[in-house]
């Protein structure tokens, strides 16, 4: 369970949307977590059936909610088609980065 900073007198849930990116391979993943540490560990761990295929993955985006109800939407933004345009747009400064540290 996340808490806020800054909550007084009750705990209040964070959702986490994320996105990887597969180190070797050119692929990205979409998910939400309250745990993104634990929930990174796993993918990396083999324990997501996607995922595994694709093993090491690295955090490159993330966005925190306090709804669940607008993570699930957002997860399903990011794997729509104008999802993965704005996927791209984020990637491009990894990818820049990614090729200046080959070379």
């Amino acid at each position: 369970m996340s808490v806020k900073a800054g909550s007084v007198g009750f705990l209040k849930m964070i959702y986490y949307i994320y996105i990887l990116k597969s180190i070797d391979h050119e692929k990205t993943y979409v998910g939400f977590t309250q745990d993104l540490e634990k929930r990174l560990k796993e993918h990396n761990a083999g324990k997501s059936t996607y995922t595994r295929k694709f093993i090491p993955w690295k955090l490159i985006y993330r966005e925190e909610t306090g709804s669940k109800e607008i993570a699930l939407k957002l997860e399903k933004y990011y794997k729509s088609s104008a999802g993965r345009r704005k996927i791209k747009k984020l990637l491009a400064p990894v990818a820049q980065q990614d090729r200046a540290s080959v070379s």
